[in-house]
């Protein structure tokens, strides 16, 4: 038997007793501090309830060690536990602890346990928002503080050993990746000297825009996929966000259409971004997104998108073609001078086969962590949920 079960069995074996969240606490809305006041850098953190601070503030307004409710937003519900001062925003909620025989910390797992529950909640056709009521509504069990306080300390471990965790698995991932970049960069230095335009090598074009108006047409179900900038990323299509477009006149496409070794290359907004295409008959382009496909029989594609990506790349052709401004761009009369180093074919697939190997020990870790990560907070959520079921006390018990 258990610590946790012997105190149970020694303390509250015919249940507990069961008080909605009003009578154990108070929840109150912080204070308003303009936009226009908030810094990038200050002491304090300014939270209105979401997962990242609004802006930063000289002053603080609540105690570290404090429960906090997004009370409205797309975060709203959200519940957070503030270690350090803050500026509560006039859009979070401050939990205050009112019953003495309710520890804190038991309290907060209580309420990160209706998250979920308050998100679903949110009122309002406009803005998203949660109540006070519904908040208060909800009721606790209240179990003896020697129950509650081994609870937390199983909770609270548990939470710790799986951030510590996510933290050698991020450093490690890290690790990796500046070991990839270095020899990425390294592969390429001695070749230099034979230097192409891609212009020579491939073809580029883009979907134009009256192509785009006129022909396709956006939906969130189907089989062709529309990929658009932020779908590429890093030599890799993010498919976890798309639109298809399987109701559009394909007849009238024929150059946006997507074959097998494609490169995609973003040229508006966020300029640069390289994904290889994995597939025919799957993908069309979206705008913004310039399709390079390589002509060459003496070019690898693969080789050629690994080039793309290198420091050297950016800093020497490709900041210095897109310009300065906030909003970059790249044309394609710039996109077709880009110049790329190519050896002979056997030491492209030299370089594409170490790369690769490369890229997949970053990437296991890289797809591996948000898994791991999820597979701890399903486990976390799991135990706490279980640990916080108690029979309820009757009032004749």
């Amino acid at each position: 038997m258990s610590k946790l079960e012997e105190l149970i069995e020694k303390l509250c074996p015919n249940g507990v007793e069961y008080k909605t969240l009003d009578k154990v606490c108070s929840v109150t809305t912080g204070n308003q501090l303009n936009k226009d006041k908030l810094l990038d850098e200050a002491e304090y953190p300014v939270i209105n309830g979401g997962i990242n601070p609004s802006g930063y503030w000289h002053e603080y307004n609540t105690d570290k060690n404090t429960i906090t409710i997004s009370q409205g937003g797309a975060s709203a519900g959200y519940v957070n536990y503030m270690e350090t001062p803050f500026w509560a925003g006039a859009h979070c909620y401050v939990v205050k602890l009112e019953e003495k025989k309710v520890n804190y910390r038991y309290l907060y797992h209580y309420i990160k346990s209706i998250e979920k529950k308050l998100q679903k909640c949110q009122q309002g056709a406009g803005i998203p928002s949660v109540s006070r009521k519904t908040i208060y509504e909800n009721c606790i069990p209240v179990p003896p503080l020697e129950v509650q306080c081994e609870i937390v300390h199983i909770l609270d471990d548990f939470t710790l050993l799986s951030a510590e965790l996510s933290a050698e698995l991020s450093a490690e991932l890290k690790a990796r990746q500046k070991q990839f970049n270095f020899y990425r960069s390294r592969m390429f230095e001695n070749y230099f000297s034979n230097m192409v335009e891609l212009d020579s090598i491939g073809d580029i074009t883009k979907l134009a825009g009256f192509e785009f108006s006129e022909y396709v047409k956006y939906s969130d179900e189907g089989n062709i996929i529309a990929l658009r900038g932020l779908n590429v990323k890093n030599g890799k299509l993010i498919l976890n966000d798309v639109k298809y477009i399987d109701k559009s006149d394909f007849s009238k496409l024929d150059r946006s259409k997507l074959y097998e070794n494609d490169i995609l290359y973003t040229y508006v907004g966020t300029v640069g971004q390289v994904g290889l295409v994995d597939s025919d008959d799957k993908y069309y382009l979206a705008p913004n997104v310039a399709r390079i496909r390589i002509t060459d029989n003496k070019v690898i594609p693969q080789y050629v998108m690994y080039f793309l990506q290198t420091p050297e790349f950016k800093m020497n052709q490709l900041d210095k073609l897109s310009g300065s401004s906030s909003m970059k761009n790249i044309t394609m009369t710039n996109i077709r001078k880009f110049k790329i180093p190519v050896p002979p074919l056997d030491e492209q697939k030299k370089i594409v086969e170490i790369l690769d190997r490369f890229d997949k020990l970053c990437n296991d870790i890289s797809e591996g962590l948000p898994a791991e990560i999820e597979a701890r907070q399903k486990q976390y959520e799991y135990y706490r949920d279980k640990l916080l079921t108690f029979k309820e006390l009757k009032v004749n018990e």
